[in-house]
């Protein structure tokens, strides 16, 4: 029987002539909308501060879809940085049609065990990006007089909350706020912004950073989700595809959510990590730095 979640949903030239960025697009959950995106006919540009990792992406992107990928370093957190990228993404394939703000960071910790620097970067890369990355097309949006559309990426603990992720769930909070927002006052504009708050999607680095070790298996996402399993990458990618198409051109403001039930039967992604003792916390303290330091 064919695993119908692993397959595509949209038809194949459903975006042809569009160009998307991603913010993120070089790895995970961002490569797997800009595969799927390519897929569909559209025209990417993937951004994100490593250029080599964003240069092997786009190859493998481009040999897999025959579609054109224009990799571009940017650091979100720097506002001129994106207003060259869009200059660059203009200059490659004459206009942008979506931004989706996929970039982020996060630690998992007693937030009591961060310090003011680590708070504040979690917020400036999820929080101060998405608004600098949004600013910047809509303001190009406006002034060309052109259609745009917003999609950010965001969590279930947005509006939840959740403990052991404190700074990751503030930025996302407001960055579902900025989403509402916006829908509203730049709908005239025929500007859309919305919103997906993914529930467990592994991600091979991203997972490794955040449950290293023994813990990965003593914090199983499985027994979280009333469906027993996690997602895969090509669901969140089909309903990204679909915010960003024109068939949900009716679709403005809102946040949609796939995680398999997951909030429902327990808000707070990370709440049950109160199990964890201090003692296994320095462990993961000195793995984390060990793995930054190799």
């Amino acid at each position: 029987m064919q695993n119908i979640t692993a397959t595509g949903m949209l038809r194949d030239d459903a975006f042809k002539g569009k160009t998307i960025i991603i913010t993120g697009g070089g790895t995970g959950l961002g490569k797997a909308m800009g595969t799927y995106f390519l897929k569909l006919g559209a025209n990417l540009v993937i951004t994100s501060r490593k250029l080599d990792v964003l240069q092997k992406t786009a190859s493998e992107m481009e040999a897999e879809t025959g579609g054109k990928v224009l990799p571009v370093a940017c650091d979100v957190r720097n506002y001129d940085e994106i207003e060259d990228m869009l200059q660059k993404a203009i200059e490659a394939f004459g206009s942008v049609n979506a931004l989706v703000n996929n970039a982020a960071g996060n630690f998992i910790s007693p937030t009591e065990r961060l310090s003011a620097n680590a708070f504040s970067t979690i917020i400036d890369i999820v929080l101060k990006g998405t608004v600098n990355c949004s600013l910047a097309l809509g303001k190009y949006w406006i002034k060309e007089k052109q259609t745009g559309n917003i999609l950010n990426i965001v969590t279930t603990y947005a509006s939840t909350g959740s403990g052991y992720v404190v700074p990751s769930a503030c930025a996302k909070g407001g960055v579902v706020a900025m989403t509402r927002s916006l829908a509203v006052e730049w709908g005239r504009h025929q500007i859309r912004t919305n919103a997906i708050a993914p529930g467990p999607f592994p991600t091979k680095g991203a997972w490794e950073r955040l449950l290293p070790g023994e813990m990965a298996e003593k914090f199983d996402f499985k027994n979280r989700v009333p469906l027993k399993r996690v997602g895969q990458h090509q669901e969140l990618a089909n309903l990204a595809a679909f915010l960003v198409s024109d068939y949900s051109g009716y679709i403005n403001g809102d946040v949609i959510t796939i995680d398999g039930g997951e909030w429902l039967q327990g808000a707070g992604q990370f709440n049950g990590l109160e199990m964890v003792t201090d003692v296994m916390w320095d462990g993961i303290e000195k793995m984390i730095r060990s793995a930054k330091g190799s």
